[in-house]
């Protein structure tokens, strides 16, 4: 089962007698900050959660699989996330 932002919503608002449009609002600011941060290059660290953070994979050379060519792989910056300890014992 996929849990989705409305879901979240959903469930927030039934725990906390907010409004759906209230609460929508929040999860939504709260994800564009997390955004707008790793946008920055900041780590963003939300205790007992995880870590989301910005790494640089270098440029490589790649294959295509079908025809064997060599393919230049540009560098990129790639999000990365490290669950906390409290995330990890829980899913565990």
């Amino acid at each position: 089962m996929t849990m989705t932002k409305k879901d979240i919503v959903i469930k927030v608002s039934n725990d906390t007698n907010l409004t759906q449009i209230d609460v929508k609002k929040i999860v939504q600011k709260t994800l564009d900050t997390i955004v707008e941060s790793l946008e920055k290059g900041e780590t963003v660290e939300l205790r007992n959660f995880g870590v989301f953070k910005v790494k640089s994979r270098k440029g490589r050379v790649g294959r295509n699989p079908r025809t064997g060519q060599e393919v230049s792989v540009p560098e990129k910056r790639v999000v990365v996330f490290k669950p906390g300890l409290v995330l990890k014992y829980k899913v565990k």
